[in-house]
């Protein structure tokens, strides 16, 4: 254990996107730390990062990197997590896992603060962070299902490409470029890099985000409707999911139709749950075009939501549209959020 009040700090997956964010949200945040580790696949190591002022040389993830580690931030994929965050946690270490590879676990807490900051106390040495898109749709459903009550909720997302990874940013880059010269596109990555099929992003749309699943449903479908009723406590609520992939860099956009439970709620009331809640910035204004875009949230560590507007048919039907940084509140400022929150609650 380290010093009093500050923590030995590691983080798996440094180099990649969020691992990258993980770093400079804990900066941001002044987060406690005492040391703090980079760590990396093998091909990374040997690479360097900054943290305040000072160089920190990237080292290969092995199961004795943990040693002395008090809170470790996982963002190296599932396969990575489930190799080495058990031995993580078998020396001593807190796992804040940013994968897919414990989210469904019996007995890891899957945990958004704003939503359901209780729950992390029950961990058992490793606390799940969510779905990019489930984050910022359980955040801004929270303050609306806690007044109204909620029913059901079908979304559809417009996923932006960083979501993928450095290597599917730069796939965006190199066909736009392309595009414009008018060159052939090519397309080695997305929808799914391990997929049979690939297809050009740039000046496109991908309904395709995860493999398909045997319902039809694509896995990243299947995470937001398990996800979104393991964090809200609701196994019978109805949630359906499209997840598209659209040709920008940053931030998740998603149109949201929900049905409350209780009868007689208004658009103003929506609008006045949203405003106070935290985490949550209500930008809504029809009469000055007032709405969030991926664009306006980029580089932000909060959810916006805007276009809030009754159903026409259905009496207690509602929609919404909701936008967030992925690489922020979706991955590494909730890790980091959790993190302050255990410390903060002493669940260490």
């Amino acid at each position: 254990m380290s010093s009093s009040n500050t923590y030995n700090i590691a983080i798996v997956g440094a180099t990649g996107a969020v691992g990258q964010k993980m770093l400079e949200t804990l900066e941001d945040r002044n987060f406690p730390v005492n040391q703090l580790k980079l760590l990396s696949s093998s091909r990374s190591a040997g690479t360097k990062a900054k943290y305040k002022g000072e160089t920190i040389v990237v080292e290969e993830a092995t199961p004795e990197s943990f040693e002395g580690v008090d809170i470790a931030l996982f963002s190296a994929g599932g396969s990575v997590s489930k190799s080495l965050a058990p031995e993580a946690v078998k020396r001593g270490a807190l796992v804040i896992d940013n994968t897919s590879a414990y989210r469904m676990a019996e007995g890891v807490p899957l945990v958004v603060p704003e939503v359901n900051e209780a729950d992390i106390k029950d961990h058992q040495g490793i606390i799940a962070n969510p779905n990019c898109s489930t984050i910022q749709m359980v955040a801004a459903l929270e303050p609306v299902r806690k007044s109204l009550g909620l029913s059901r909720v079908i979304v559809s997302t417009y996923q932006a490409v960083s979501g993928a990874g450095n290597e599917a940013a730069e796939e965006l880059r190199a066909q736009s470029q392309s595009f414009l010269n008018g060159e052939e596109l090519e397309a080695n990555l997305l929808p799914v890099k391990g997929d049979e099929k690939h297809y050009p992003i740039a000046f496109n749309a991908l309904p395709q985000i995860d493999m398909f699943q045997e319902n039809g449903y694509t896995f990243e479908e299947m995470k937001m409707i398990n996800e979104t009723k393991k964090i809200m406590h609701l196994p019978e609520l109805s949630v359906a999911a499209t997840c598209v992939r659209l040709p920008f860099f940053t931030s998740h956009a998603e149109s949201v139709y929900i049905e409350v439970e209780k009868q007689g709620a208004s658009v103003e009331d929506v609008k006045h749950l949203l405003a106070n809640a935290p985490g949550i910035v209500l930008e809504d204004d029809p009469s000055t075009q007032t709405y969030p875009t991926p664009l306006s949230a980029a580089e932000k560590r909060d959810v916006f939501v805007g276009r809030i507007r009754k159903d026409l048919d259905q009496e207690n039907g509602f929609h919404l549209w909701v936008v967030s940084d992925n690489l922020l509140k979706g991955a590494a400022w909730n890790s980091v959020q959790i993190a302050e929150r255990v410390l903060a609650n002493g669940w260490l």
